[in-house]
């Protein structure tokens, strides 16, 4: 351990923070984990197991069917993908059978397509699927992702004294720093947490983890979102260039969401500025599916490079009403219908209640359901929300003369039909 301490001291910098430059907008990409969680039986499942045929796969479908084109260039491997025990020189060391021709070979595979190579490890003494974890060996487990290549470190929670986080995690990222590979830091450190010190967090990670696991269900999603909405002036402070809050992964395609409910992800998801990571089959998730996780109007709002994350401005009859500035001055607003009692539900919304300027707009909506329409600059806004459901537009403010030339516009067609 001593021999590799001094590797890293040979080329140790002053920096605390991470300020790696990297992630300016939220990561997107694929994970293993929500879709095919642990499953290491390769006979049984041969096409659902974590191996390196799984990550070849996804990679060849990213590529030719749009995903990769769309921005989805991180390519993540989450637990289950090692050996039980560490070799004769304290080296992590990935299934032999699943991964026979090891790390570096995933990210040659990957970097030749155009990816990024994305990996998941724990800060414990064990992942929370009890394979081995970094403490103790987070020096030469980081210099072990980075002559591997790996692009992105993803350092969970599990199995390690909650006190020593606030530590811990800054420390492991300082090693990242140092370590001449750019790895982009995700962490897990305030889900664990009653009470996170997000000004530090912010500090030392990339992205961070807020809260629980997302399952494939809607009653998870939907709690998830309430959480973010109720303690959003907790930490949407926080986000912005190179720093994510993380509510979790996009469970689009697979078994738990409706096709309503997964819109509803995709636009709440976009709107928190939050890291867009698919974990689904991508081999078989219907047209459907893919059509929401390939929308590139929302994709871009997700991007935007102002990198303000939005919040709920407005809850009442179990509706509800997200707001996100965007950079170009224009305001993307998500129309939530939490209802289910069968029928579409009319939102109608003030400027007061949208937190908007009052003025006009050219209003275009995301998901292409309804014509684009003017609104202002004044009256409310309606709109009609299936059950569980979402409307989602941007508001792209109108120039003056716009609205002049609209106006000289409607009095010609006055003056000709009164002739």
């Amino acid at each position: 351990m001593m021999q590799i301490f001094l590797v890293f001291a040979g080329v140790v910098s002053c920096a605390v923070a991470l300020d790696n430059g990297l992630a300016l907008t939220p990561p997107m990409g694929w994970l293993t984990w929500q879709r095919f969680r642990c499953i290491t039986d390769c006979k049984q499942y041969p096409n659902e197991c974590i191996s390196e045929a799984l990550i070849k796969r996804t990679a060849d479908i990213m590529l030719s069917e749009g995903y990769l084109d769309a921005g989805y260039n991180y390519v993540g491997i989450d637990d289950c993908w090692l050996e039980k025990k560490r070799d004769e020189n304290d080296r992590l060391v990935p299934d032999r059978e699943r991964f026979p021709n090891g790390m570096k070979a995933i990210a040659d595979y990957l970097h030749d397509k155009g990816f990024k190579f994305a990996l998941y490890q724990d800060y414990g003494n064990m992942t929370c699927m009890g394979y081995p974890g970094v403490l103790g060996y987070e020096a030469i487990d980081v210099q072990t992702f980075a002559e591997w290549d790996v692009d992105y470190i993803k350092l969970d929670g599990c199995y390690i004294d909650i006190a020593k986080m606030d530590t811990g995690y800054p420390h492991f990222g300082k090693l990242m720093n140092e370590s001449g590979r750019p790895m982009v830091y995700s962490c897990s450190w305030p889900a664990y947490q009653k009470e996170p010190d997000y000004a530090s967090i912010a500090k030392h990670c990339n992205l961070w983890r807020n809260w629980d696991d997302i399952q494939d269900s809607w009653s998870s999603l939907s709690t998830i979102m309430t959480w973010f909405a109720e303690n959003q002036d907790t930490f949407a402070k926080y986000a912005g260039p190179g720093n994510w809050n993380d509510p979790d992964m996009l469970i689009i395609g697979n078994y738990g969401l409706s096709l309503d409910q997964a819109k509803v992800q995709m636009a709440i998801w976009s709107m928190l500025a939050a890291p867009l990571f698919m974990s689904v089959d991508l081999a078989t998730i219907r047209p459907e599916f893919k059509e929401i996780l390939l929308n590139r109007d929302i994709i871009a709002i997700d991007q935007d490079v102002l990198g303000k994350q939005g919040l709920r401005v407005w809850n009442g009859s179990r509706c509800e009403i997200w707001r996100r500035e965007l950079s170009d001055g224009s305001y993307a607003l998500a129309f939530v219908n939490r209802r289910d009692d069968g029928t579409p539900y009319v939102i109608k919304a003030s400027f007061e209640a949208m937190d908007i300027p009052e003025q006009a707009y050219e209003v275009q909506d995301l998901y292409k359901e309804d014509a684009d329409r003017t609104f202002g600059p004044d009256g409310e806004f309606s709109t009609r929300v299936n059950p569980l459901g979402v409307k989602y537009f941007k508001f792209v403010p109108k120039k003056s003369n716009e609205i002049l030339q609209e106006s000289q516009n409607q009095k010609k067609n006055y003056s000709v039909n009164k002739i």
